[in-house]
């Protein structure tokens, strides 16, 4: 059923201007600024899209993107599904496997985070090194598809480690304080209890957030290579000294979102070229 669903979504993308992009890009809440620095050459509302899940959060805006930023020819989504909306992980990462049909060989992947680490503060833009998959089950659960991937794909190595240099290095070269770090994806859509916080300190987590894991793990069964970046939008429960909401996760990534757009724009222009 996922392979059909695929498979009229790329029919219809392809039937209205998107075709062979390099870069895909997904962005997490309140992270949109980005798009807006698209010069776009093909556009729809996801909702138009035969067999793509639609998102019912505030702050995704559920929009489809390609066009060029930074020199590159960029495929953007500006909102995601989660599974606490009553989606497989399957369907969460549908999206993924159209991005790459159309061609995308590299997913940058976002999102909104809530602060682990002591060390890390609101505002701050964690690269994510590694992840804990709390989610309770894998998007690859299933019959698998040979033409997408190996039934035991290797995980030695979710993020590229030369992106995650690279961007280390744009960082420097933009004074932005990079921090890097272990994201923890959680089922959701409660935030995590101060007891949860403290296991996942435990187990090695820096940063939290009920997304990006299915992607992540279904971009490398697709054989895509992915970059992390996490928004630390708040600090998590039992850290924090005041109580969390999803408003307070969108206010926190626009203003974060600024900083993050500029520097994303110009790690993509500094991207390896096709054949590198």
């Amino acid at each position: 059923m996922i392979e059909a669903r695929v498979n009229q979504a790329v029919a219809f993308c392809r039937e209205n201007g998107f075709a062979d992009p390099e870069i895909a890009v997904v962005l997490g809440s309140g992270l949109g600024p980005l798009a807006d620095r698209l010069k776009i050459s093909a556009e729809t509302e996801t909702s138009k899209i035969p067999g793509w899940p639609q998102s019912t959060v505030v702050g995704h805006a559920g929009l489809l993107a390609q066009g060029t930023l930074g020199g590159r020819r960029v495929l953007m989504l500006k909102g995601r599904v989660h599974a606490y909306e009553g989606y497989e992980l399957g369907e969460v990462a549908l999206p993924i496997r159209v991005m790459a049909k159309l061609g995308a060989k590299l997913l940058i992947n976002t999102n909104s985070s809530g602060g682990i680490n002591a060390e890390f503060k609101a505002g701050d833009i964690m690269l994510i090194t590694d992840h804990l998959n709390l989610q309770g089950q894998s998007p690859l659960h299933g019959p698998n598809i040979d033409e997408w991937g190996p039934r035991f794909p290797d995980m030695s190595e979710v993020y590229d480690r030369g992106l995650r240099d690279l961007a280390l290095e744009i960082a420097v070269e933009r004074k932005i304080a990079l921090r890097t770090g272990v994201y923890v994806s959680t089922p959701g859509p409660q935030y995590e209890t101060p007891a949860e916080i403290r296991m996942m300190r435990i187990l090695g987590g820096d940063a939290v957030g009920m997304s990006s894991v299915p992607e992540a793990i279904t971009a490398r069964h697709m054989g895509m290579k992915v970059l992390g970046l996490a928004a630390i939008t708040n600090m998590a429960s039992g850290i924090s000294k005041t109580n969390l909401s999803h408003q307070e996760v969108i206010e926190a990534g626009r203003k974060v979102g600024t900083e993050m757009s500029s520097f994303l724009e110009r790690l993509i222009e500094a991207l390896p070229g096709e054949g590198s």
